[in-house]
């Protein structure tokens, strides 16, 4: 289970990182899609990262509301994490969701906030 919470937390830096770059360009260079899609992917492997730490199984279609859920009833500091933004939170990964930049911007922040949490928590480096 160290192995793939490893694998999660390091997909997860990656998609966050990628996130982050393309919202550094002009606005009009940012393709939106690919912040919402980098950031819902981020947020789901942190999430699926702490659960795997924790020794427990996750399936494919499971959506971040419900990971987050698993996540806080385990500790429940996660009650501290917010995805009020995340519009498709409680619905399997989608595109249709990945519209204007000011949504993708706050799943973007989101998936920040979560990586400050989890780094707070000492449980990503």
């Amino acid at each position: 289970m160290k192995e793939k919470s490893k694998n999660h937390f390091e997909k997860a830096k990656e998609h966050l990182n990628t996130a982050n770059g393309e919202l550094f360009k002009p606005k009009e260079d940012v393709v939106s899609y690919l912040v919402c899609k980098s950031s819902q992917h981020a947020i789901e492997n942190y999430l699926k990262g702490y659960l795997s730490q924790r020794g427990f199984e996750t399936h494919e279609n499971e959506t971040m509301e419900g990971l987050l859920n698993r996540c806080k009833s385990l500790d429940p500091n996660f009650n501290k994490v917010d995805l009020k933004t995340v519009e498709c939170r409680a619905h399997i990964i989608d595109s249709k969701y990945c519209q204007s930049v000011k949504k993708v911007t706050s799943c973007y922040e989101a998936a920040d906030s979560l990586d400050t949490f989890l780094r707070k928590m000492k449980l990503v480096v």
